[in-house]
């Protein structure tokens, strides 16, 4: 398996276990030596990413993700994916994580609701 295939899994397998609840055993298994967030709603660092998402699932337990694509370039890897909140309320988001040495360091996001209306038929996925 190659570098940017590993890393893709890595990313995914990352994401999904602190979005499932646990995000202390995947910051311990998949993050390096530092953890450089960009979202502006989580703080930076280990602590602020385990924070978040351990406030997100106690708030939100039946949320759900699916990881539409995953992309990886150089030390990148870009997941693109659809998130089902309770309400109905769905969202596309667009993560980005920075790899060194086969770990993640950083992490930019962009998130949006799913409208109601569109003025085509392609989707959002």
């Amino acid at each position: 398996m190659s570098d940017l295939d590993q890393n893709k899994q890595n990313a995914i397998a990352f994401y999904k276990e602190a979005y499932e609840g646990n995000p202390r055993e995947s910051v311990k298994k998949y993050v390096g030596d530092k953890y450089i967030q960009h979202n502006p709603v989580v703080d930076d660092g280990f602590e602020g990413f385990i924070k978040y998402f351990e406030t997100m699932y106690k708030e939100y337990p039946d949320k759900s993700i699916e990881f539409v694509r995953a992309i990886a370039e150089g030390d990148l890897v870009a997941l693109h994916t659809h998130q089902t909140w309770p309400g109905d309320e769905h969202y596309v988001t667009m993560d980005f994580f920075r790899f060194e040495d086969g770990k993640i360091v950083e992490h930019w996001d962009s998130i949006q609701e799913v409208p109601k209306e569109s003025k085509n038929d392609n989707g959002m996925w």
